[in-house]
């Protein structure tokens, strides 16, 4: 009996091992923010994701997948002056999938909720009035706005030969992109009407892994 149950922990070890997998991955990010007031001038920017993850297979066709990733996000956004918003975060997301698995590929539907930190950033107002006062609200802007993220995405996906993954997902933060006390200081007090009710980044991945 001891003999048979050893086996049998053995092959369950195995299995739980060949469940598992790390990977990198990189895509494209399409990406706009709003608010109420200008709704249909946004322009979405194209940027770009870089990471790796860990993918762990449940049984039954779920799957756990975190990934740790640069992300990318801006906006090209016309208010009552032009703005151009870049922010790149480090990101973590909890991805749950399922899936059937049919042998050769896996088609899946996944949900995601992330967090993040902007680490790199940049503001690009275009107003009138002198070089020098322009770049210091560019940097007043930047300062203002939200470093810490969260949000959430789903969308579907293939997995082929449980090697390579494509992926398309919607995603949103939450929260707002800046910080309505910071807009009520300074260079920006003139502009705060203007952002205080911009909403976060949202947009769609494009995403592709390959998993080891």
């Amino acid at each position: 009996m001891k003999k048979i149950l050893a086996i049998a922990a053995l092959f369950a070890s195995m299995a739980v091992a060949s469940a598992q997998q790390f990977g990198v991955m990189g895509g494209l990010t399409l990406s706009t923010m709003d608010g109420a007031k200008t709704p249909k001038e946004n322009k979405a920017m194209t940027l770009y994701q870089a990471g790796i993850l860990y993918k762990a297979d449940l049984g039954a066709g779920f799957a756990i997948q975190p990934t740790l990733s640069y992300s990318v996000k801006g906006a090209n956004l016309k208010q009552n002056n032009d703005v151009v918003s870049k922010t790149g975060f480090a990101e973590l997301s909890l991805g749950l999938q399922w899936g059937p698995d049919l042998l050769a590929f896996r088609p899946y539907l996944f949900v995601e909720p992330y967090v993040g930190y902007g680490v790199t950033g940049s503001e690009r107002l275009q107003l009138s009035g002198t070089e020098t006062s322009v770049e210091s609200i560019n940097k007043a802007l930047v300062e203002a706005k939200n470093k810490l993220e969260y949000g959430v995405g789903a969308g579907l996906g293939l997995e082929i030969a449980t090697h390579i993954q494509l992926s398309v997902q919607l995603f949103r933060n939450f929260g707002p992109l800046y910080k309505a006390d910071h807009l009520d200081t300074g260079d920006l007090k003139d502009i705060k009407s203007s952002y205080v009710d911009l909403k976060n980044y949202q947009g769609a991945k494009i995403t592709l892994a390959i998993l080891f």
